[in-house]
């Protein structure tokens, strides 16, 4: 989806005002089952060396896969996806500019998605690369879940 609101599938029952992705400063640029894209501030995400904090690449990475497999769920059957397993492999600091991830789906079935999260920086080298599974629960109300 590439509206002016790249959540828009959601409807009302997603917000991310006041949550971690917000206070991280983390915008949504585009989000579809096959491709979410996201830019976060590198400022006010460093650790004590002033470099990228790498528990800062894990938020983006886990809210840009989560978004692809929430997507995915919805798409299939109306339900939710809740992250299950996350890894990260740092390649390079980064101590200013902003970090861009593209998550792209390696697997849709039924009841996992995993995605791949590559992170560049702003001259295209990569920073991270992290892989996210989330397991997706039916909606509420559901006997099967």
């Amino acid at each position: 989806m590439t509206s002016a609101d790249p959540l828009a599938a959601f409807g009302d029952t997603v917000s991310v005002e006041g949550t971690l992705p917000d206070r991280m400063g983390i915008k949504i640029i585009e989000a579809s089952v096959e491709r979410v894209v996201g830019v976060m501030p590198v400022d006010g995400n460093t650790q004590p060396y002033g470099l990228l904090h790498g528990g800062a690449s894990c938020v983006l990475a886990e809210t840009l896969g989560s978004i692809g497999a929430a997507l995915h769920a919805l798409r299939r059957n109306g339900g939710i996806s809740v992250g299950i397993d996350i890894n990260a492999t740092h390649h390079k600091g980064v101590r200013t500019g902003s970090v861009t991830g593209v998550a792209t789906p390696l697997m849709l079935g039924g009841s996992v998605a995993t995605y791949d999260v590559v992170i560049t920086d702003d001259g295209g080298d990569r920073v991270c690369t992290a892989r996210l599974t989330c397991v997706l629960r039916r909606p509420s109300g559901d006997n099967n879940t």
